[in-house]
């Protein structure tokens, strides 16, 4: 039996998740993180932490399947996520998180030479960590500047400076024209230090001999270029038809439909990756499920949900945001949330916040088809929100498509498929 792992490291966390050729689950083994430096502008990891943890995954899985009959593995990894590395592929320091906002005076350089339809201008783009790490000393060494996915992948098969198209995208990456930007000549960046993209779920080798022997791994094992995490979540849930769309009710929401056509609106905060031959296309709202949190504990949640009541509006036309700030259907950083009147019901409270993502979620499709992608026919739905059946009717009386939970709920079951794509 053919075996296909995916790996996906993940913001709090590392899984991985092993498949055989009908894409059946046989094996999924997770380990968390341990707390990392966080604090408003400076997120960090260590990337040898990353590696050990999947260490201890990696053994326990072989002791589980063949390693004999693995054929291929793939790696996914949080969008933007950057760390400099030598010749030899060894990390020069920490990781910059894919919310680390330090770079903001590259940011603000970016903004004067980036074209809009690039997905680069936050302070937390890996085109801005870029510039920002190399005003840092341990330049002098680097050779290599990867992404999260890209530096594991490498630990490997012994290969560094390789990328996927999807992880490149906020480095600055053009997608369109597959290849880095003309517009990088007026920074002042050293084009030697940027990967070499491929598609992904492409081979770029094979399990190392070394590292093969330490993880229990065959040389043989196919290495194929990963994703996002956001792009491997799409995959998992079953989505494959242009039309189709998942929405992931996590901390924010997220939106991805596959279109035929590519859709890019800085203003709206859409943009789009390349998958196969379509395009994938949405964005992120700061609405979601931290602004529930804000407000109700989960103790709290688990007595109130029951008594919600999706067939009689609350009329509260909430913009549920937990602080100031928009990204998506429209880019307004100075937007503010709209909470108010609040009822003294907490299950009116909770129903007319649940209503408001809902009605950002339904503007945010809307606003996606008014620009050229076809019109939902069916959402699927990943992350916390999902398992919540009231708030799945509010979201379908306005979508007025059906709403389903996705066939997997797991990244890394997603990476599996793109392993197993070779």
């Amino acid at each position: 039996m053919d075996i296909f792992l995916g790996i996906d490291l993940g913001s709090s966390g590392c899984r991985v998740i092993a498949i055989d050729g009908l894409a059946r689950q046989i094996a999924e083994f997770s380990a968390p993180w341990p707390a990392y430096l966080d604090d408003p502008s400076r997120t960090e990891q260590d990337p040898w932490m990353w590696w050990e943890t999947l260490s201890v995954l990696l053994h326990k899985l072989t002791s589980t399947v063949p390693p004999g009959n693995i054929r291929a593995l793939a790696v996914g990894g949080t969008s933007a996520t950057l760390l400099l590395c030598d010749a030899r592929g060894e990390p020069l320091g920490q990781a910059l998180m894919y919310n680390d906002a330090r770079a903001r005076e590259e940011a603000v350089k970016l903004s004067a030479v980036a074209p809009r339809e690039f997905p680069v201008h936050s302070p937390s783009s890996a085109l801005a960590k870029l510039l920002y790490l190399q005003k840092q000393p341990e330049i002098a060494q680097a050779r290599h500047i990867l992404h999260q996915a890209d530096w594991v992948a490498g630990k490997l098969c012994g290969q560094y400076g390789i990328s996927d198209e999807n992880n490149c995208l906020k480095m600055g990456y053009d997608i369109n024209q597959r290849c880095w930007p003309d517009w990088f000549s007026a920074l002042d960046l050293d084009e030697g230090l940027l990967p070499r993209v491929v598609a992904p779920g492409t081979v770029i080798g094979t399990v190392d001999r070394i590292v093969g022997q330490q993880l229990g791994l065959l040389p043989d094992t196919a290495v194929v270029a990963g994703t996002t995490d956001g792009v491997a979540a799409f995959l998992a849930s079953g989505a494959k038809e242009s039309g189709e769309a998942v929405t992931s009710l996590g901390s924010t929401l997220v939106i991805k439909l596959l279109s035929d056509r590519y859709i890019n609106s800085w203003e709206h905060g859409v943009y789009s990756h390349r998958l196969g031959d379509k395009w994938l296309v949405g964005g992120a709202s700061n609405c979601g499920g931290a602004v529930v949190l804000k407000y109700f504990s989960k103790q709290q949640l688990k007595s109130l949900t029951p008594q919600l009541n999706p067939h009689q509006p609350t009329g509260l036309n909430y913009y549920p945001l937990p602080s100031p700030g928009e990204r998506f259907p429209f880019n307004d950083p100075d937007k503010q949330p709209q909470l108010s009147p609040r009822p003294d019901d907490d299950v009116q409270f909770l129903q007319g916040i649940l209503e408001g993502i809902a009605d950002v979620e339904a503007r945010s499709y809307q606003l996606l088809t008014e620009m050229g992608a076809p019109y939902p026919t069916v959402v699927y739905t990943l992350g916390g929100g999902s398992c919540n059946q009231y708030w799945a009717e509010m979201r379908e009386q306005r979508l007025e498509v059906p709403v389903k939970n996705a066939a997997h709920q797991q990244a890394a079951y997603g990476v599996a498929l793109l392993a197993r794509s070779v």
